[in-house]
C-alpha cells in the first residue's frame, strides 16, 4: 500500500517535470516574453500570441488556452531565458528554431511598432539558441517587410 502511495508521488512529480521541460511550453514562454517586453500588451499582441502557438502545435481549443495561460505564467515566473532556450536546443531542429525566430519578429510587429526592448529580447533568444546574426537580420526584414 504505501509503495502504491510513493508510487503515485513520483508519477506525479515527473509528469510536472515533462510537462515543465516541454518544448511547447518553452516556445509559449518565449512569445510571451516578446509580447510582455513593451510592458504593454495590445490586443493584436494577444490574438497574434494565440495564432503563433496554434500555428506552431495541433491542438484543440482547450490544450491551446491552457499552453497560452501556462506559457505567460511560465514566462512571469522565470529569471531569464537560458532554461526554455535550452530546452528547445536539445529537442528542435535548425529549421524549427528558424520558425521560432520568425514567430518572435511576428509577434513584436503585431502591433506595428517594435519596441527596442522586443529587439533586445529577440536579439538575446536568437543567440541562446545559436542562431547566426545574418539569420536574425533576414527574419526581421522578411517579417518587417510583410
Amino acid at each position: 500500500m504505501l509503495k502504491k502511495v510513493f508510487d503515485l508521488f513520483d508519477q506525479s512529480s515527473d509528469e510536472t517535470e515533462a510537462s515543465r521541460d516541454s518544448v511547447e511550453l518553452a516556445t509559449a514562454a518565449l512569445f510571451s516574453e516578446i509580447v510582455h517586453a513593451d510592458n504593454t500588451i495590445d490586443e493584436r499582441e494577444k490574438e497574434a500570441y494565440r495564432e503563433v502557438l496554434k500555428r506552431h502545435f495541433t491542438l484543440d481549443q482547450q490544450a491551446l488556452d491552457s499552453l497560452a495561460e501556462e506559457g505567460h505564467e511560465t514566462a512571469d515566473d522565470s529569471v531569464g531565458l537560458v532554461h526554455f532556450t535550452q530546452i528547445i536546443n536539445k529537442k528542435c531542429s535548425d529549421e524549427q528554431k528558424k520558425n521560432i525566430l520568425t514567430s518572435l519578429w511576428e509577434l513584436a510587429y503585431a502591433d506595428d511598432n517594435l519596441a527596442p526592448m522586443e529587439e533586445h529580447t529577440i536579439r538575446r533568444i536568437a543567440d541562446l539558441l545559436y542562431i547566426p546574426h545574418s539569420q536574425f537580420i533576414k527574419t526581421k526584414l522578411s517579417v518587417s517587410d510583410e
